[in-house]
């Protein structure tokens, strides 16, 4: 019995000196392992391999496959179809003579001296070649009033434009050049357009040749006037003079908006800039081709959120519009619409707020019929309305960026 002891006992003293010296050699020497697994053909199943991955290894792969380090691709694909316009127009100025003496210059001011003088006025932007026709998208407030427009390629070539047509209310022109070989943008798909998305403003910045800047989308479905039914994308990409009418791309190349307004430091504000959506560009540029002129909804009336009461009988997260005024001989006031009626429902679609109702009325067809359901007093009614075209508006983005202005504030 003694002597069975005596082996066991001596067995575990070489068990535990073997451990201990495998535990030496494996701090000593970390692969021999390793090394020792692959001269006898034991090398980890792939499964066991993948299961002993470094952690770090693949958290650094994932954000370098979804995040690239460049845009480069995205800018050699969009910059081609981005140009440079150049607006003159002709203006006649009156020379005027001052008087010297302080107190006869107040009293008579100045004098014409000699005949009006004329003087050549330019003014800067951008635009983009959406058609192989010819066509350029770009403001209307870089066009405007102008002469002559020349347009300079990316390539170099300089094209003489003919305005094929404007509309002041989305600040959008349609320029047609007469060149061959151009270089078309693709349009991105407007539905996939996501806050947080990084994208490239393509321009003209005060003369800056093909000049790009990056941000993200800061929000989208922007309205910057309540009588208009047109909504902006918000970015932070920097816009400046001349970037009016150039592109705003995603990070694939693809056009997302026409850059088209700053709110620069003058009004406390920094990295705020707007662009127009790419389908609301695509439906005026349409229009514009095929008549002229952009052809609106109007149903007459003026509208605001609804205001939430305790009383209203109305859940706290109501939608719909309240109108705030009707206009006279308009079709609201003729089916019988009031002030403060809440409006829920246009044809089968739910109201969500003022800015939705907007848009949907804007894109009603004239001389066509529209039920319009609400509230009057907490009482349902339906009336049929008898859309018309909408008479012109007071320009929205146009009267808020200048090309002529303060830098800070337009495109």
């Amino acid at each position: 019995m003694k002597h069975a002891a005596g082996i066991v006992a001596f067995i575990a003293r070489f068990v535990v000196l073997g451990l201990a010296l495998a535990f030496v050699i494996s701090l000593m020497w970390p692969r021999v392992g390793d090394n020792l697994r692959a001269r006898f053909g034991l090398q980890h199943s792939p499964a066991e391999a993948t299961s002993v991955a470094s952690p770090a290894i693949t958290q650094t792969a994932s954000p370098t496959a979804s995040a690239p380090f460049s845009y480069a691709d995205a800018v050699t694909k969009a910059a081609p179809s981005v140009v440079n316009i150049y607006a003159n127009k002709v203006v006649t100025e009156q020379a005027v003579r001052m008087f010297t003496d302080p107190l006869m210059q107040q009293l008579f001011g100045g004098t014409p001296a000699g005949p009006p003088v004329a003087r050549r006025e330019q003014n800067l932007g951008s635009g983009v070649i959406v058609s192989a026709e010819g066509y350029v998208l770009t403001n209307n407030h870089v066009i405007a009033n102008a002469d002559d427009i020349q347009v300079l390629l990316y390539d170099g070539r300089v094209a003489k434009a003919k305005l094929v047509g404007a509309d002041e209310e989305t600040d959008l022109a349609v320029l047609k050049i007469d060149a061959g070989n151009l270089p078309v943008i693709q349009m991105a798909d407007p539905k996939k357009l996501r806050v947080g998305d990084v994208v490239l403003a393509i321009g003209n910045p005060l003369g800056l040749n093909q000049t790009v800047t990056m941000g993200i989308i800061s929000a989208i479905g922007r309205q910057l006037s309540n009588s208009s039914p047109e909504d902006f994308i918000q970015t932070d990409a920097a816009i400046n003079l001349g970037n009016s009418g150039g592109a705003l791309v995603n990070s694939n190349g693809d056009l997302v908006g026409i850059n088209t307004l700053l709110i620069g430091k003058a009004a406390n504000a920094e990295g705020i800039g707007f662009a127009i959506p790419v389908d609301t560009a695509t439906n005026v540029l349409r229009q514009l081709i095929a008549t002229g002129h952009v052809i609106r909804g109007w149903l007459g009336a003026d509208y605001g959120f609804v205001p939430i009461a305790a009383d209203s009988g109305l859940p706290a997260a109501a939608r719909g519009a309240q109108v705030t005024d009707v206009i006279a001989g308009g079709p609201a006031a003729i089916a019988g619409i009031q002030p403060h009626d809440i409006l829920l429902r246009l044809g089968d679609d739910d109201i969500r707020d003022p800015a939705d109702l907007s848009r949907r009325e804007a894109a009603l067809k004239p001389g066509g019929h529209v039920e319009l359901s609400g509230l009057r007093n907490g009482v349902p009614f339906h009336l049929m309305l008898t859309v018309t075209q909408r008479p012109p508006q007071v320009p929205t983005a146009a009267s808020a960026s200048s090309s002529g202005g303060d830098p800070n504030s337009g495109g």
